[in-house]
């Protein structure tokens, strides 16, 4: 079941029988699948369908922990040097045969379930979420389960959901909120939960564009490195027209030394489809709604264009690294 993106925690009425929400992991999705007798095989199944258990033998392993027959629902993360990495969480999910071992001790996986999809063999998909919440908390007291295995926590006061999402976002790998009807069956592929990501504003520079200077349609945005070298963090969102129009009054094509000359841009993270970008010359701030998925300096989810900083110097703007921080008020 999938989630639809919502500016903030919605009313009680928004989903049946009111709400459940959780805190939302920046991990891998992934459904957990027990086998039913002593010759089965334990399988993670991604969100893309692919099987990936054999990258996670640390998991396969500790799935004695757990009954047979059983799905669970939840999230891949690592905890590596002290925080949640989604960098060491890549590298696990694409090792190869001779590295697995060797990362699997060295960057131990978890999975944070929040939802159970069938127990002892029996179907529970159409039992609503309140019912499937407490089978699921049922199960981790009477199996005492241990890390890797996690429950997700879950409240159904938006005021607790709220200071999470202003308070442990702070936390890198925490990114917002799932919020859920506690009357809910699981519908495969459909999307009807909703999904609150925090967003804070910050600053980056303008060193590309998309569709014409005259008429800009996407930013590719950078920051600059201690070595005062420009690096590519992310791309935003679809200008609204009179951002746009506002914007190309101030864009200059781009001059023969241009940092990311050369550079080839993704329409998206994990893509390999081209971006059709036309570089600028890198002195201009874009002030941006940014969330907390940052992953080796750059953001992966799109940035949302707020407006343009004229009065702010590159100077100012967060150093490459620097994640949401703002640069100035």
């Amino acid at each position: 079941m999938l989630a639809q993106a919502r500016e903030g925690i919605p009313p009680a009425g928004a989903l049946p029988g009111g709400l459940a929400l959780e805190p939302k992991f920046d991990g891998y999705r992934a459904l957990l699948f027990t086998p039913l007798g002593a010759d089965g095989q334990v399988l993670l199944q991604s969100r893309r369908g692919s099987l990936i258990q054999r990258h996670f033998p640390d998991l396969v392993a500790a799935a004695t922990q757990l009954p047979d027959a059983l799905v669970l629902d939840g999230e891949l993360v690592v905890w590596h040097e002290h925080r949640l990495s989604f960098e060491a969480l890549q590298r696990r999910a694409t090792s190869g045969t001779r590295t697995v071992q060797i990362l699997a001790r060295d960057m131990p996986a978890h999975f944070i379930a929040f939802d159970v999809l069938q127990k002892d063999g029996r179907d529970l998909t159409r039992e609503p979420y309140a019912h499937r919440r407490q089978v699921l908390e049922e199960l981790f007291v009477a199996h005492g389960l241990t890390p890797p295995w996690t429950l997700c926590p879950m409240t159904t006061d938006p005021a607790v959901a709220q200071r999470w999402l202003e308070e442990w976002t702070e936390v890198q790998g925490i990114e917002g909120i799932m919020v859920k009807g506690l009357d809910q069956r699981y519908t495969t592929s459909a999307r009807g939960w909703f999904k609150v990501r925090r967003r804070n504003t910050t600053e980056a520079v303008i060193g590309a564009v998309t569709g014409a200077l005259s008429r800009p349609q996407i930013l590719v945005l950078g920051r600059f490195d201690a070595q005062g070298r420009l690096r590519p963090v992310g791309r935003t969102t679809a200008l609204r027209p009179a951002a746009a129009g506002a914007l190309a009054e101030h864009l200059r094509p781009a001059e023969a030394d241009h940092p990311w000359e050369g550079i080839r841009f993704s329409s998206a993270w994990g893509s390999r489809e081209p971006l059709d970008a036309h570089l600028v010359v890198p002195d201009l701030v874009a002030e941006i709604e940014a969330d907390t998925a940052v992953d080796r300096g750059a953001w992966r989810h799109p940035l949302r264009f707020a407006r343009l900083r004229l009065d702010t110097a590159l100077d100012d703007v967060p150093r490459f690294g620097s994640g949401t921080t703002p640069a100035s008020g």
